[in-house]
């Protein structure tokens, strides 16, 4: 199985080199799960403007402590800041994108989307519960599928990431006892597998190990021929990922609920919801040090918003919706230059 060459990078993204002097750049990191629609938005948004992004898809974590260090103009987590601890940080947050989290296997004779599994059944397989590939469990929801006798290998990330977190945040609302064996966050304790830094690590990882399985962002998966696992949602439909089950997921979304747009979007109850569902989100500081670099970000970002859905789509992502756009944009007027005024002014 081939991966392209652009989701191998080790510790990196970068997008957009060789700017004219007239140019503007800015820089951002964070989150893997959205490399590949940031990488194609920069790629256009330079086209549009000459101004580039330079985006390293560190994990969330990084995102996180990049931001919170001012080394960036911006972070992204899929793991939603609090909004206690948004204020103390003195940052504002906000969603880009939404995607969906897919199990990947490496076994033989499984064609993408064959297999099926619910959410109990995951977790036990993650949490070292089930063990081989033809366990009862697992050929109870796979009749006519030929299982292999072999030994389940777990591919999971390495570093600090949100895609981890969405995915046992969700394990451990389905199976509670997932939580006091692995944990949920961005950095749990694995009980074995093998660690890769990044969806690229993961995806890496799970093409190379026979009778492996791993998580990662769907458009790592589309992209590399990669065979995902359907999913039995809360409604007992088995559904297979796409933009359409991502966007069931998040159509019945209160973006209001909580500070900072942090709110959850898997396990929903829409009947062709893919269960595992997050969005990205990020993170900028609410006084900026040097109000243009902000400035040009959120111009980035609107670019994005009015020029970049189809794009999106394209790669399995969902677009914001119209209706939240409007509420992110309003957000960013609690970003301020030294004097007070907003970076960028309202819509």
């Amino acid at each position: 199985m081939k991966l392209l060459p652009r989701f191998l990078a080790a510790s990196a993204l970068a997008f957009g080199v060789g700017l004219s002097a007239q140019a503007a750049e800015i820089t951002g990191a964070g989150a893997s799960f959205p490399a590949p629609i940031y990488a194609k938005w920069a790629e256009a948004y330079k086209g549009a403007t000459g101004n580039a992004l330079n985006y390293q898809a560190i994990g969330s974590g990084g995102g996180v402590r990049q931001i919170t260090a001012k080394t960036v103009d911006f972070g992204a987590s899929d793991d939603p800041i609090p909004g206690d601890e948004l204020a103390r940080a003195g940052l504002v947050q906000f969603p880009a994108v939404i995607g969906g989290i897919v199990p990947v296997v490496n076994l033989k004779g499984i064609a993408p989307g064959a297999m099926q599994l619910d959410g109990l059944t995951l977790a036990k397989i993650f949490s070292g519960d089930i063990t081989r590939w033809d366990d009862p469990a697992i050929a109870q929801q796979n009749q006519g599928v030929q299982l292999p006798s072999q030994a389940i290998t777990l591919v999971y990330r390495s570093d600090s990431s949100g895609t981890t977190a969405g995915f046992t945040h969700y394990l451990a609302e389905i199976d509670p006892s997932f939580q006091g064996k692995v944990g949920a966050g961005k950095t749990v304790n694995w009980k074995s597998g093998v660690g890769g830094k990044g969806n690229a690590g993961v995806a890496a990882n799970v093409a190379k190990l026979g009778g492996s399985i791993g998580y990662v962002e769907y458009a790592y998966a589309k992209q590399n021929k990669m065979t995902h696992v359907a999913l039995v949602n809360k409604a007992g439909n088995a559904v297979q990922p796409s933009a359409e089950s991502f966007a069931a997921a998040a159509a019945g979304a209160d973006w209001s609920a909580k500070p900072g747009f942090g709110i959850g979007l898997s396990n929903q109850a829409d009947p062709q919801a893919w269960p595992i569902v997050s969005a990205s989100f990020i993170l900028m500081h609410e006084k900026a040090d040097d109000a243009a670099r902000s400035a040009e970000a959120l111009k980035f970002f609107r670019w994005a918003f009015e020029n970049g859905s189809q794009m999106a789509l394209d790669l399995d992502y969902v677009p914001m919706p119209a209706s939240v756009v409007k509420q992110v944009e309003a957000s960013w007027d609690a970003i301020k230059d030294g004097s007070g005024k907003a970076v960028v002014a309202s819509n």
